[in-house]
C-alpha cells in the first residue's frame, strides 16, 4: 500500500518513551524532522537522565507516565520489548496511536493483548522494521514482487555485540538467551516477508555461539533460511539477504538511508494512518505475527528441537 501524507489538525503531538542511545539517535532527530509531527514530551525511568535528554533536545521532560499521555495523541517507544508491550498497552487504553519499536513484545500473550486493545479503541499503530521503512529498500521490494518467479531466499544476520564500537554492548536484554531472535529475528523475517510472502511455517534448530537457524515455508511456496547471532566472533561478522529465481538471484541492497530518516518516514504514515483509519502494512496486527512466528521458534529451540 503506497501512502501519502495528508494534514492532520495542526500536527500530531508525539511523547517518546525512552531515553537511552536508539532514542537519541534515532527517534529524538527523527520525530522532530517528521512532517505533520511535533514532538512535545519524554518520558524515562531516571528523573535526571530524563531532564538531560530533554533539554537536550528541547522538549517537556515527563516523571510521570500518565501525565504524558495526556499531554500528546501518539506515543513512540525506544525501550526492550517487555516494557514496551505493558506501557503500550496503557497508551492503547486512553486512544493513544502507537509508533511501536521491534518486536512488538518477547510474550505473545502481550502482543495479542494489545492488538485487542488497539482494535477495541480504534487507534492506528505502525511497528517500525526499520528497512521498511528505507526508500531504497522499498524500491527494491517492489521491484521483486513485479519481476516474480522467486523460489527461495536466505538472510544471514551474524552479529557480535562485543565487537569494537558496538552500541548494544550493554544491552541486557539482548545478552539473554535468545536475544537474536528477539533483535535481529524480526529485521530476517520481515524482509524475507516482504520478498517471499506470508511465512506459513517455521522450524527452528540452535547452534554454537548463540547461533539459530530457522527454516520457513512461504504461503506461495518458495522456501528461506535464517541464521542469526548475536554472539560471533567480532572478525566472523557477516550480513546478506537475498532470493533466487527464475531470473537470477538478488540481493537486498547496502543500506544508505539514517534509521532516523526511516523514522521519520514512519511517523509520518503514522499520522496518515491515524487520519484515514486504514491499517498500515506494519502495524501491531502484522508486528504480533512476526511475534508469533518467533514465540513459535523459541519454544522449539527451548524443547532443543
Amino acid at each position: 500500500m503506497q501512502i501519502t501524507l495528508s494534514a492532520w489538525e495542526g500536527e500530531m503531538r508525539f511523547g517518546l518513551v525512552g531515553t537511552g542511545g536508539w532514542a537519541a539517535r534515532t527517534h529524538a532527530p527523527g520525530l522532530t524532522a517528521a512532517d505533520g509531527v511535533e514532538l512535545a514530551g519524554v518520558w524515562g525511568r531516571h528523573p535526571e537522565k530524563t531532564a538531560a535528554f530533554a533539554g537536550e533536545f528541547g522538549l517537556a521532560a515527563y516523571d510521570d507516565y500518565a501525565e504524558l499521555l495526556e499531554s500528546v495523541d501518539a506515543v513512540a517507544f525506544a525501550v526492550p520489548p517487555r516494557v514496551q508491550a505493558s506501557m503500550a498497552l496503557e497508551a492503547a487504553a486512553v486512544g493513544k496511536h502507537l509508533l511501536l519499536d521491534k518486536p512488538v513484545s518477547d510474550s505473545l500473550d502481550d502482543a495479542r493483548a494489545l492488538v485487542d486493545e488497539a482494535e477495541d479503541e480504534g487507534i492506528a499503530s505502525v511497528v517500525f522494521l526499520t528497512q521498511r521503512f528505507e526508500p531504497p529498500m522499498r524500491t527494491f521490494f517492489a521491484d521483486l514482487a513485479a519481476t516474480g518467479g522467486w523460489k527461495g531466499g536466505w538472510s544471514r544476520m551474524l552479529a557480535s555485540l562485543d565487537a569494537p564500537g558496538n552500541p548494544y554492548v550493554n544491552s541486557v536484554w539482548r545478552r539473554e538467551q535468545w536475544g537474536s531472535l528477539w533483535d535481529v529475528g524480526p529485521h530476517a523475517l520481515s524482509n524475507l516477508t516482504s520478498m517471499l510472502g506470508p511465512i506459513g511455517e517455521l522450524r527452528a534448530v540452535g547452534g554454537e555461539a548463540g547461533l539459530i537457524h530457522m527454516v520457513m515455508t512461504h504461503e506461495s511456496g518458495a522456501t528461506s533460511t535464517v541464521s542469526i547471532t548475536l554472539s560471533a566472533p567480532p572478525a566472523g561478522r557477516n550480513f546478506e539477504t537475498g532470493v533466487w529465481g527464475e531470473s537470477g538471484t538478488a540481493l537486498l541492497p547496502e543500506r544508505t538511508t539514517a534509521a532516523a530518516d526511516a523514522l521519520s518516514l514512519a511517523a509520518e504514515e503514522l499520522v496518515v494512518a491515524a487520519e484515514s483509519g486504514e491499517s498500515h502494512p506494519t502495524d501491531v496486527v502484522y508486528g504480533t505475527h512476526i511475534v508469533e512466528l518467533l514465540a513459535s521458534a523459541q519454544k522449539q529451540l527451548s524443547a532443543g528441537r
